[in-house]
């Protein structure tokens, strides 16, 4: 299964890395060569008219003016997510664009934001949801180890009672300038925490070599620092039906689950069939083991299945074996095919893909798989 992805894997990488190049060097030519003075956005047809700076991406323009529309990546060209719909000329779709919106949406003109500069007066359409995405202070409460690079972070609330948000949504954290990286940053990150736990919000980051947002996280931040956060974002939830669900995660693709399973508990609608399938290489990257197995005697119809694809001997290892991906195809065997199910991921794109193709393989439909890839 691996070798099959790797081909993949390594295409998207080099698509990614060839739009930020394309990208940084459009934006140092454009900014050289023009002055756009000031421009107006027109949003939903006349709901909301701004009267802004030109030159900037429409993704930042907007954030200056408070609107903040999803952005995993940070506006770096690379996660798709800044989708919005622009309805005045501004020219063909660039090719920074094209990798990442599929044909049906080049017809309807959606645009990346991150990638549209700002040029001259324009309309966008949004969903009026993005309205209510908004920026939140707080201070970091407590980080703690649950692995070897992963960190519990818990952030309190300057304003206890501010955040409202759906359990499986994320926020982005906005990362301040910090030793060589001399300008802000925002990198998305799911809440760990439910939406019950009032003034306070935690977050699973794991350390990503090189990374901007993991480096500072695991490097430089320390309880009581001032942090900053724009939430919530994201259409990642639970669907309330009586379908079998079935959780995939991986590493820090823990932490939604983890806010919508508790979510559920919370709200005790804990009458649904729930297998939540968790991906490990070794024993040493697993984590809230036995708090899953005290919900599943707290729960009947919920079961925790951990699995390490690479047990080491010293693990004394006596649970599932082998890739997420080969577990998930046995169990979902045994449950049947006349039964209704409904998956929920959260990983990274390699290993959404091969669950998304399992379960369709046992009849899973497609409309029914909801994910939450970590760029």
């Amino acid at each position: 299964m691996l070798t099959v992805l790797l081909p993949a894997v390594y295409a998207a990488a080099v698509i990614g890395g060839i739009s930020v190049v394309l990208a940084l060097m459009l934006s140092v030519v454009d900014r050289i060569m023009n002055n756009y003075g000031e421009v107006k956005i027109n949003i939903n047809q006349g709901q909301k008219d701004l009267q802004v700076k030109g030159g900037s991406p429409l993704l930042s323009t907007l954030a200056e003016q408070k609107i903040y529309l999803p952005s995993a990546c940070g506006g770096k060209g690379t996660c798709g997510t800044c989708k919005c719909k622009v309805t005045s000329d501004i020219g063909p779709h660039l090719p920074t664009e094209s990798p990442l919106l599929t044909t049906a949406e080049m017809k309807e003109n959606i645009r990346l934001a991150c990638q549209v500069k700002v040029k001259s007066n324009l309309s966008i359409e949004i969903p009026e949801a993005l309205f209510n995405i908004k920026e939140f202070k707080t201070t970091v409460d407590s980080i703690v180890d649950v692995t070897h690079d992963i960190k519990e972070v818990y952030l309190k609330l300057d304003n206890p009672f501010s955040i409202s948000f759906k359990a499986g949504q994320y926020a982005q954290l906005v990362i301040p300038p910090y030793d060589k990286i001399k300008n802000e940053n925002q990198r998305a990150y799911s809440f760990l925490s439910t939406p019950q736990e009032t003034g306070r919000v935690g977050f699973l980051i794991r350390l990503v070599p090189g990374g901007i947002a993991t480096s500072y996280v695991h490097q430089y931040l320390n309880k009581g620092d001032s942090f900053r956060i724009i939430a919530p974002v994201g259409d990642f939830f639970l669907r309330e039906t009586d379908a079998i669900m079935l959780c995939v995660a991986g590493g820090s693709g823990m932490a939604p689950l983890h806010s919508i399973l508790f979510d559920m508990v919370n709200k005790g609608n804990t009458n649904r069939e729930v297998w939540y399938f968790f991906g490990a290489v070794t024993k040493s990257d697993l984590f809230y083991v036995e708090k899953f197995r005290e919900l599943e005697k707290k729960w009947p119809g919920f079961h925790f299945v951990p699995a390490l694809s690479e047990p080491k001997p010293e693990d004394k290892w006596t649970g599932e074996t082998g890739l997420i991906t080969e577990v998930l195809d046995r169990y979902i065997l045994k449950l049947g095919a006349d039964r209704e199910k409904e998956g929920y991921l959260c990983g990274s794109p390699g290993m959404i893909n091969a669950c998304v193709n399992v379960m369709k393989k046992h009849k899973v439909k497609e409309e029914k798989i909801y994910y939450d890839k970590f760029a």
